[in-house]
């Protein structure tokens, strides 16, 4: 098992109608899929510019904007199982991961770096809390089942139930500094104002 940290970048491919369907109103079906291209591409560098180990792009299907990426499809009836089957399968090959999202251009390289110390460090779990109640990133030394399992994906419920799991389980782990991320209308300005050079399509 190679000693490096696997990061893994969870996405849907851009499909206009498909992602980011809360900004549909606002921005268009096709403006929303090219905000959301900025942000898995930003993710992307991100994970790179950590240098935490290889970089890994898991999507909801193949997509011709994802060809040049070491690319899997992402397996599994729920976000849960999804998440598990992937960093179950990467600490096979990994002595860690770190697998973030790409709505939250928020974090920086320092963060995924500070995960993958903690991990080295001992702690089997690192997590990054969202202010929307979920979580960013979630890194883990050793696959953890328990973690995924009845949590409301997509609901201000998500970090709880996730701690709760943990706790549960005899978890040892981590919280890293809360960030936000871009899902809602009112995301928008906070996004541009954070002059991330991620513009919301062209106009």
């Amino acid at each position: 098992m190679a000693a490096s940290t696997l990061v893994i970048v969870f996405a849907r491919a851009p499909v206009a109608g498909r992602v980011k369907t809360r900004l549909v109103p606002v921005l268009g079906a096709w403006r929303a899929a090219q905000l959301h291209l900025r942000l898995v591409r930003r993710a992307l560098r991100t994970a790179r510019a950590a240098r935490c180990g290889p970089v890994e792009l898991h999507g909801s299907a193949r997509h011709t904007l994802f060809r040049q990426e070491a690319f899997r499809v992402q397996r599994g009836a729920d976000l849960g199982e999804r998440m598990h089957r992937a960093t179950s399968s990467a600490l096979k090959r990994h002595a860690g991961v770190i697998l973030i999202g790409a709505d939250c251009p928020e974090l920086r390289p320092a963060d995924l770096r500070r995960a993958a110390r903690l991990l080295r460090g001992g702690y089997e779990a690192v997590l990054a809390p969202a202010e929307d109640g979920g979580y960013a990133l979630v890194a883990l030394s050793r696959p953890s089942p328990a973690l995924f399992r009845g949590v409301s994906w997509g609901t201000d419920a998500v970090w709880r139930q996730t701690v709760a799991n943990m706790q549960g389980a005899g978890t040892r782990w981590r919280a890293l500094r809360q960030v936000w991320d871009v899902d809602h209308p009112e995301d928008l300005a906070r996004l541009e104002k954070a002059h991330y050079k991620l513009t919301v399509g062209e106009r």
